[in-house]
C-alpha cells in the first residue's frame, strides 16, 4: 500500500481527506501531520518565517514512509513545495490542481479567503497556472468578513453558510476559487447556475494518489483527473 503523508495547519482536515481517501482512493494509506502554529505564525511573520519548522514537518512526514507529501494549507503550500526538492521527497500544493482548474474556466476570477493571509499566495498560484497556460487573467481577491471566527469557535455550519453567502454575491465573474480548503463545504450550499466554484480538496488529493502511485512521478494534470474541482 503506497503512502501519502498530509500536513494540516488545523485538525478539522483531517476527517475530510479521510473520506475523500475512503470514497475515492481506498488504496492509498494517508498520515496526517497537525502543526496549527504554523498558520498563526504565517500570519503574523510570513510564510517564509515557518520554512524551518515546515522543513521539519516533511523530514518526518517522510521518515513515517510517505512516498510524498500534500500540503493542505494554502498560506505555506508554496513554501513547502519549494522545500520538497531539499528534503528528498514529492511535495504538491492542494490548491495547485485547482487554480489551473479555475484558470481554464475564464479570464475573471475571483479569490475568496477566510483568513487574509491565504490571499496573496493563492492570488500568486492562479496568476502562475495563467501564465503557464498561456492565457490572460485579472484576479480580484475578497476575505469574508467574520468567517474564520465561526471556523474557530467550530461552527462548520455557520463558516460555510458565511463562505456560500459571499459567492453568491460574486458578480462579472468566470470563477470563484475558495482560497482554502476548509471552505470546501460551502460549495455544496450555493444555488445552481451560480458561477462555477472551484475548491482543492478532491482535486489535490486526487493529484497527490497520482503521484505516489507513479512512484513519485509528475502530477496529473487536471484533465488527466476528469476535471474535478470540487
Amino acid at each position: 500500500m503506497v503512502t501519502l503523508g498530509l500536513l494540516h495547519t488545523s485538525s478539522a482536515h483531517v476527517p475530510v481527506f479521510d473520506g475523500l481517501r475512503d470514497a475515492h482512493h481506498p488504496g492509498l494509506a494517508l498520515r496526517h501531520h497537525v502543526a496549527e502554529s504554523l498558520l498563526e505564525r504565517a500570519g503574523r511573520e510570513g510564510p517564509e518565517a515557518v520554512a524551518p519548522a515546515v522543513r521539519d514537518a516533511l523530514v518526518r512526514a517522510l521518515g513515517e514512509g510517505a512516498e510524498a507529501v500534500l500540503c493542505t494549507c494554502s498560506s505555506i503550500g508554496a513554501v513547502a513545495e519549494a522545500l520538497g526538492a531539499q528534503v528528498g521527497v514529492p511535495v504538491l500544493r492542494v490548491d495547485r490542481p485547482m487554480a489551473a482548474a479555475a484558470v481554464s474556466a475564464g479570464s475573471r476570477v475571483v479569490v475568496l479567503a477566510t483568513v487574509e493571509s491565504t490571499l496573496e499566495p493563492t492570488v500568486a498560484l492562479v496568476e502562475e497556472e495563467a501564465r503557464a497556460a498561456g492565457r490572460e487573467v485579472v484576479v480580484r481577491a475578497v476575505v469574508v468578513d467574520g468567517a474564520w471566527a465561526r471556523f474557530r469557535a467550530g461552527d462548520a455550519q455557520g463558516y460555510a453558510e458565511a463562505v456560500a453567502e459571499a459567492i453568491s454575491g460574486v458578480r462579472d465573474a468566470d470563477a470563484v476559487v475558495l482560497a482554502q480548503a476548509s471552505m470546501a463545504a460551502a460549495s455544496e450550499l450555493v444555488p445552481a447556475g451560480s458561477v462555477p466554484v472551484f475548491a482543492s480538496p478532491r482535486v489535490g488529493l486526487a493529484a497527490a494518489a497520482a503521484v505516489v502511485a507513479d512512484g513519485g512521478g509528475e502530477a496529473a494534470s487536471v484533465a488527466e483527473l476528469g476535471g474535478v474541482v470540487r
